[in-house]
């Protein structure tokens, strides 16, 4: 039994040498992940909601020359009520409500007035630049034509080029937060497959040490007991 004890020990000892600094990566980043709302963290703070639609008479519905579509829906932007028309197959399009005429995708200072429109804080708009649906931002990962709207304070807002949605807020608690979160899942490039081998052969390991760990507790308890010498008797 001690030979065992003593073996099981050993393993106890390297396992925890071996899954000691990502057990370290696993706290520290779930700590930061919960130290701050996530609704600040997401920057829900920043815009307010879109106003109501409101229109003087009936709206024209949108000229699509008979294509099919897959939604439609009357929304408020910077510049007044808006058709927001999801194509079937195809991309998504804005239309006057007035007069039913589709419009162009927007330009670097519609977006820009999308943001201003709702925007809140205190920061001043720097950039307004184009991002490419095949290579998207790290920070924004959606294969969407957008502008993103960078603030002077580091934040982001990224509005979709077709339909003048504001789709994501990136503030630089953001960016930080999902840095954690790759180290959490240990996926730093991407930051989204937690199915890795690496998490999967560090939490197996993990777990073995703690298995380990409730198996020598006993072990070790009984062992002391029988070594503790037992008290004399006075003369």
């Amino acid at each position: 039994m001690g030979a065992v004890r003593s073996r099981l020990r050993r393993w106890h000892v390297w396992l925890g040498w071996v899954v000691g600094l990502p057990i370290l990566f696993w706290v520290v980043s779930g700590l930061v992940m919960v130290a701050k709302p996530i609704e600040e963290v997401r920057g829900e703070h920043l815009l307010s909601e879109l106003r109501p639609v409101r229109m003087a008479l009936p709206p024209v519905p949108p000229a699509v020359g008979g294509v099919p579509l897959a939604s439609l829906k009357l929304e408020q932007r910077a510049a007044g009520p808006r058709w927001v028309i999801g194509m079937a197959g195809g991309p998504t399009r804005l239309a006057d409500p007035a007069s039913g005429a589709l419009l162009p995708p927007l330009s670097a200072a519609d977006a820009v007035r999308e943001v201003t429109a709702r925007y809140i804080g205190t920061a001043k708009v720097r950039s307004a630049t184009r991002t490419n649906p095949q290579k998207p931002p790290l920070e924004f990962r959606r294969p969407v034509a957008a502008w993103q709207v960078a603030m002077d304070d580091g934040t982001n807002f990224y509005v979709d080029a077709s339909s003048g949605e504001v789709v994501a807020r990136r503030t630089s608690w953001w960016r930080f937060y999902d840095w954690m979160w790759g180290l959490h899942i240990m996926d730093l490039k991407t930051r989204e497959d937690a199915h890795n081998p690496l998490t999967i052969g560090f939490g197996i390991a993990a777990l073995t040490m703690a298995l380990l760990a409730l198996v020598l507790l006993p072990l070790s308890t009984r062992w002391r007991r029988r070594r503790k010498p037992k008290p004399s008797r006075p003369s």
